[in-house]
């Protein structure tokens, strides 16, 4: 074995081996760290959202009422009035939906909905990328 150098300590694989396992400890205590951090952001935002869906449901609802009200007074005869009568009932059970689910019961159905219709959600998507583009791109102007 060749002579190691007359300062060189006899156990330096040992510390070695000790540093890199706090090096390792340390990382993971991090990680650890930064996760419970974002579980906690999670869910501090979805008890936001939760705190929301009561008035956002009366807003929908009240919106709805007041379409119903006003739809024998918009132009275009019948046709409009029967739109408008279809849009406001989703309206209203939108309304229903948002009362009824919390924050994690509507992402698991939006999952599930993702997964239904992948196709038309990335088109969706497209085209919705697509017009905040021009938006953003008019704005500029």
């Amino acid at each position: 074995m060749a002579s190691q150098p007359k300062d060189f300590p006899e156990n330096f694989s040992d510390k070695m081996s000790d540093k890199t396992r706090d090096v390792k400890d340390h990382i993971a205590g991090r990680a650890r760290d930064m996760k419970d951090s974002a579980v906690e952001a999670g869910r501090k935002a979805a008890d936001k959202i939760d705190d929301q869906r009561e008035p956002s449901a009366r807003a929908l609802e009240n919106a709805a009422t007041t379409l119903h009200d006003k739809a024998g007074n918009l132009p275009g005869g019948e046709k409009v009035a029967n739109i408008a009568h279809a849009a406001a009932d989703r309206m209203q059970s939108t309304a229903d939906y948002v009362r009824n689910h919390d924050v994690n019961a509507m992402w698991s159905d939006a999952e599930d909905f993702v997964r239904r219709y992948p196709g038309q959600m990335l088109a969706a998507a497209a085209v919705v990328g697509f017009l905040l583009g021009r938006a953003v791109k008019s704005d500029d102007y």
